[in-house]
Formats: structure tokens, sequence, C-alpha cells
């Protein structure tokens, strides 16, 4: 039978003097303190690894700042996961590992590589437009939760000066960007559900209402005061240059002279500049060729 160990007390280690070679009191089931010749003590575990079959040590911590009772419960939770075949470092690392990995995981680092692959599906403007929406609504709040904490109670709050200013088309737009990013941690592994996919059911919905629009019969009445106007003759052009082309607003205002064909009387506007990726063509009339 295995010689029987008594356990040590504080007074035994605390009086354990440094030798010229380091040297090991032992606690009993593998538990051992180490004395250094420097006088520092380190609370060590020997075991047998359950694949090897070697022997190995691993450090717990030193003494005093890890106790007895500390390093016992320790190293009772290491002879556990023994009995059950696995070894305790590894099991440790891994624990580590998914910690890390949960830290570092956070909304902000997860949205940064959602928007990576989102943006190169948009136009430059309308990315640029829902990077700053998070910069401005979410990240300051939410930006350093991990991923996998994220919860509706979080988000509610930070959102909640949005529904009290009456910007319900914004609050709607981010909680739709929300769940996108929170699917993409679904799909990469970063999270195991997406607690956000019903957000925008917490809050009111924005009504709906069609943007205005000039009857045939007013563009007389527009062209006349827009001539009147006491503004740059670059925004008056501007004006009339998407009316006779019918382009958004940001792709009229982006044109430039290497997308104009003088001689096929064509704008060739590239398809990074247009919403849906795609090289787009605008036939010139006369009149847009003066402008």
């Amino acid at each position: 039978m295995p010689k029987r160990v008594t356990p040590l007390k504080d007074r035994q280690i605390a009086n354990a003097k440094p030798r010229a070679k380091e040297y090991n009191l032992s606690h009993g089931e593998g538990l051992a303190v180490r004395v250094r010749p420097n006088g520092s003590k380190l609370w060590i575990f020997n075991y047998t690894h359950p694949a090897t079959g070697k022997r190995t040590n691993v450090s717990f911590g030193k003494y005093p700042a890890l106790s007895i009772k500390e390093a016992q419960k320790k190293r009772d939770e290491y002879r556990e996961l023994l009995r059950e075949r696995r070894d305790p470092q590894e099991v440790e690392n891994m624990a580590s590992e998914l910690e890390r990995e949960h830290y570092e995981n956070t909304l902000r680092a997860i949205a940064t590589e959602w928007f990576a692959i989102k943006k190169t599906n948009e136009a430059e403007d309308l990315a640029t437009d829902v990077w700053r929406s998070l910069e401005l609504h979410i990240f300051p709040k939410l930006g350093t939760i991990p991923i996998k904490k994220i919860h509706p109670r979080d988000v509610k709050p930070a959102l909640a000066p949005l529904v009290k200013s009456g910007r319900l088309e914004t609050l709607k737009r981010i909680c739709q960007r929300l769940n996108e990013i929170m699917t993409f941690a679904l799909n990469s592994g970063a999270a195991e559900t997406n607690p956000l996919a019903g957000l925008a059911k917490a809050f009111p919905s924005p009504k709906k209402a069609n943007l205005p629009a000039l009857n045939p019969n007013e563009l007389p009445s527009l062209l006349t005061t827009l001539s009147k106007a006491n503004i740059r003759h670059t925004t008056r052009f501007l004006i009339l240059w998407q009316l006779h082309t019918m382009v958004r607003p940001s792709e009229a205002a982006g044109a430039r002279w290497d997308e104009i064909d003088l001689e096929n009387n064509v704008w060739r506007i590239p398809a990074e500049r247009m919403k849906k990726k795609r090289p787009h063509n605008v036939p010139l009339t006369t009149q847009a060729l003066a402008l």
C-alpha cells in the first residue's frame, strides 16, 4: 500500500527553509509544495497522463497566494477529470481558450467582420451610413459586450433615445443591421442563438408615407424657381443633371469626367458606384451634354 501522507499545515510550509537545491513537501494524493533556493514556494500537482502514461507536473500557483484549501480543491478537480480519463491541463487550456474567445468576440469585433463582407455588396455611401449608424447608436453602449451575452434587454435602453426623438426609420434600420450581425455571428460559430431576430417588434413601427413628388404640370414652376434661385451654379446644374438622367442623388453628385463617353453620348456609371453593384449606362440627350 502507498505510504499515507499527513497533509501539510500552514506552519510547516511557512517554516520550510530554502536549500541549495529545490525540494518538495508532500501534501498527499499528488499535491506538494516545491521550495526553491530563492525561498519561493510553489504548489505542484504530479499525475499520470491518461493517454501517454507519462508522469506530468503542473503548477497550481504560489503559496501563500494560493491557500492550502484552494490547492486541495484544485487537486480534487484534477483527480476527478483523471478518473474520467481526461487530461486536466488540456481541459483547462480549452476552457481558457473558450473564455478568451468569449471576451474577444465582442459585438463590435463581430460587426467589423460582418461589415467587411457587407460593404462589398453596397454602394460606398450606403456602406458609410451603415457603419456610422452603429458607431453612433450601438458601439458606445454595447460594443464591448461579448456577442454571446447580447440580449434585447441590453439593446432596448441603448435605442430608447431614437424612440424618444421619433427617429423610427433610423431605429428600424439599426434593428435590421443588428439582426444581420447576429445572424452572421450564428453562421460563423461566434454565437449559438440570435436573440435579436424579433428586436424590431419591441419598438413602434414607423408610419409609411410616400415621399413627395412633383406632378408633371408643376415641373415648369420648378425650373423657373431654379433659374432664379440664389444658389451656386454647380448646385443648379446638379439638379438639372439629375432631372435629365433620372439617377440617384449620390450617383449624380459623384459623376466623373472619365465616366462620360462624349463620342457615343453615354454616361457609363461603374458598378462600384451603383447600389446593386452593376454598371449602369445612361443615354445623354443634347441638353444633358450641354449641362
